[in-house]
């Protein structure tokens, strides 16, 4: 039998070890060009590992450094757990695009050496305006609850903003709203960043002189908007033109607007401007209710033509909705003192169904008063979007509507109301065309062209309800709570939030708005299956490892074993 010779046995180690220096310098050389050209790729369907442009522009072009604190380390249960994780992720994508400049740390505010420095932890926070949250979840069929603060801290300088991160609808299942959570974390962040970031602040301005909301009524909002805007009431009797400002809001006029006042709006919002109008096309006096009932009629107030122009109309009409809010109502006496109870009132419907729109998408329930119904009509080159409807269980009343607080007492028919969903708010956008083209200015013989030179596209949002910007006060303080918040009831609706994002919306340029579209699709197990076959599961994990290492093992025994018998063979 001949023996292999030694220069063949020679070459093939120097090809081995060629091959090895090749491999070898290949990795360093892949290592080098992965240092230089740094990139990620998102693989998933629904991209949710991926900053927007908009993002990307704001984290880049930071002028001073930031700091995020999360107040969600610690043991939790495994759906709140991929809450914290979903935050980390997307603050690891920030920190990719604005590096240095930005650091975040997680903080437990469990993780304390007793239960008293505990407590005092928790005080802080809450006097720092971070509440707590209370959420459940089963595991396993048990119920688990924990108490979290679902909050994150953003410190730019000696500058300083709270973001919620826990959001979502409340009515929604806890898995949903926590999904819903995650898809907003981006955008609350983001936008939180660009709020404390130095820039030229716009100007927002309220409209007065028509029996307006003052700014008592209007106090939240206010302060809301003035986070990142400068408001100012704005008489339009006195004003030369709107021009100066980035938005407009007409907040439930009560006196109608001369042609004058309404040729300004008009003129505004046809040359690019943007305007909320919340506004009652139906006239309301609780105190008449109150003592006797009354008759609801349609107020003038010398808008209708405008808005019809612009593709909206505002229906002589009152919505009720068996999805209804609470009215104290005088039910019997104790002693000599009034009993006073809370009952549904439907004139005060809850909607909690929107369209998936950045200003309402993933929003929690609002509240309305007295609204009324909208319907649209031809307008050229407007975008007419539907944003927040009533529940299906809907009744309307064509003026005039009997309007008695006395009928709180008693139970509504439910075959009365089915007229279905009722959308109560509008968006409209693109170039509106003027109600004065081809006119004199009112009050001169300026004709007015078809067109005007200045025209841009502009948005204008349409509210039937004028109080859903308008908080409630304090009787015994006389402050302002918040808006949304229904003392009877101990909630607080989403009223804040929709104008908040209306506002971006209409004034947002860089897109960052856009951002609040981001959909990540929930795709849960079925529990019931995962029941029945854990056990079936937990076996194949721990045992088709070993059996596949087996025979890995087998084969490449038998392949070795193979190949030297070849050689003893030659």
């Amino acid at each position: 039998m001949e023996q292999p010779a030694p220069s063949s046995s020679a070459s093939r180690k120097q090809r081995d070890l060629l091959r090895f220096g090749l491999f070898a310098l290949g990795l360093l050389v892949l290592n080098f060009l992965a240092q230089q050209f740094f990139f990620r790729l998102d693989l998933t369907a629904d991209k949710r590992y991926s900053m927007s442009a908009a993002t990307k522009q704001l984290l880049s072009q930071m002028p001073e450094p930031v700091t995020v604190t999360v107040y969600l380390a610690g043991d939790f249960p495994p759906a709140f757990r991929r809450l914290s994780q979903s935050t980390r992720e997307t603050l690891d994508e920030m920190q990719l695009q604005a590096g240095s400049r930005l650091r975040y740390v997680f903080v437990d505010p469990s993780a304390a050496s007793s239960e008293e420095a505990r407590n005092k932890e928790y005080q802080r926070l809450i006097q720092k305006g971070l509440a707590p949250t209370n959420l459940g979840a089963n595991e396993k069929g048990k119920r688990v609850e924990k108490i979290i603060f679902p909050w994150a801290t953003i410190t730019v300088g000696n500058r300083e903003q709270n973001v919620l991160l826990l959001r979502g609808n409340q009515a929604a299942a806890p898995d949903v709203r926590l999904n819903q959570s995650i898809e907003g974390l981006e955008y609350e962040l983001a936008s939180a960043i660009r709020r404390l970031q130095p820039g030229q602040r716009r100007v927002i301005g309220i409209v007065e002189g028509h029996g307006e909301l003052d700014n008592l009524q209007m106090a939240d909002m206010i302060s809301t908007l003035q986070r990142d805007y400068n408001v100012y009431r704005v008489d339009l009797s006195k004003v030369p033109s709107l021009k100066p400002l980035a938005a407009v809001i007409v907040a439930k006029p009560q006196r109608p607007y001369t042609e004058e006042e309404k040729f300004k709006l008009d003129e505004y919002i046809t040359q690019g401007g943007r305007a909320m109008f919340f506004v009652d096309q139906m006239r309301v006096n609780l105190d008449s209710a109150n003592r006797g009932g009354m008759l609801s009629f349609p107020q003038e107030l010398n808008l209708t033509d405008m808005l019809f122009k612009y593709g909206v109309r505002l229906n002589g009409d009152l919505l009720l909705d068996l999805n209804s809010g609470l009215i104290p109502l005088v039910t019997g006496m104790t002693g000599n003192k009034p009993q006073v109870e809370p009952m549904p009132w439907q004139f005060y419907p809850i909607v909690n169904a929107f369209s998936p729109h950045p200003i309402t998408r993933n929003l929690d329930a609002v509240y309305l008063k007295f609204a009324g119904t909208i319907d649209t009509v031809k307008a050229q080159g407007i975008r007419k979007t539907p944003l927040l409807f009533t529940s299906r269980y809907t009744r309307v009343l064509p003026a005039p509507v009997p309007v008695n607080l006395n009928d709180a007492r008693l139970p509504p028919d439910p075959k009365l109301y089915t007229a279905g969903p009722k959308p109560v708010g509008y968006l409209l956008e693109g170039q509106f065309r003027s109600l004065y083209a081809n006119r004199a200015r009112p009050g001169t013989t300026q004709f007015q062209p078809a067109q005007s030179p200045q025209a841009r596209p502009g948005k204008v949002l349409v509210m039937s309800d004028g109080d859903f910007a308008r908080n409630d006060v304090d009787t015994k303080t006389n402050r302002p709570l918040r808006l949304g918040y229904d003392r009877l009831a101990a909630t607080e609706f989403a009223n804040r939030e929709l104008v908040q994002n209306a506002a971006d919306f209409l004034l947002d340029e860089s897109g960052l708005i856009a951002v609040r579209s981001k959909e990540i699709t929930l795709r849960p197990l079925d529990k019931v299956k995962v029941n029945e076959q854990r056990r079936g599961w937990q076996l194949l994990n721990l045992v088709a490892p070993l059996v596949l290492l087996a025979l890995f093992g087998l084969v490449r025994a038998w392949l070795r074993k193979r190949r030297y018998a070849s050689f003893g063979a030659e």
